[in-house]
């Protein structure tokens, strides 16, 4: 890993765990177990070094997927997938995920940082779009904002709540509520 990876890892691991006043530069470097003035030696000023971060966050996340495969045709397999990601996003990856809506609340005060975020969550949009468009939703684009929302309140619920919380009901019963299929008896 070199040496501006560390820097950003660490980066993101400080505002995961520990929240948006902990971004420094001398907390990076320390943390990051780089030498003095690294972090700003990449990023000159805190808010480069917030902008270097929400990149890094979007290119992890989506970055290396490219075009989305083929999504799954049935609604188990589609509710299976959508609630797969947000395990992920807040079992291994919950530090990163607790990061980006750190980052999403600075945000709201600095379209510098919602622009790339919300660039990076309009490709997990389409793939919502695209799963509902293809279980035969009526509207497909309402569908995806009932389905968006579900998944992103369960992971902040997860995140600031209740981390063992159970995802698949709620998200099955959303997606086939959209799809108009009848929860199976």
């Amino acid at each position: 890993m070199s040496t501006r990876e560390k820097v950003l890892e660490a980066a993101v691991g400080l505002l995961g765990t520990q929240g948006l006043r902990s971004l420094t530069h001398a907390r990076v470097d320390e943390a990051a177990a780089v030498p003095k003035g690294s972090a700003s030696n990449y990023f000159r000023t805190r808010a480069a070094l917030v902008g270097g971060v929400v990149e890094w966050i979007v290119e992890q996340e989506i970055g290396g997927q490219g075009e989305p495969g083929a999504l799954p045709d049935t609604v188990d397999g589609f509710a299976g997938l959508l609630a797969g990601m947000v395990d992920q996003l807040t079992g291994p990856f919950r530090v990163r995920t607790t990061a980006r809506y750190v980052l999403f609340l600075e945000g709201a005060h600095d379209d510098d940082v919602q622009g790339p975020l919300l660039a990076g969550r309009a490709r997990f949009r389409a793939l919502a779009e695209a799963g509902m468009a293809a279980l035969g939703a009526a509207d497909p684009a309402v569908a995806a904002t009932a389905v968006m929302a579900v998944c992103e309140g369960l992971i902040m619920h997860r995140i600031a709540v209740d981390p063992g919380a159970e995802v698949h009901r709620a998200i099955d019963g959303v997606v086939r509520a959209f799809a108009g299929i009848s929860p199976p008896r």
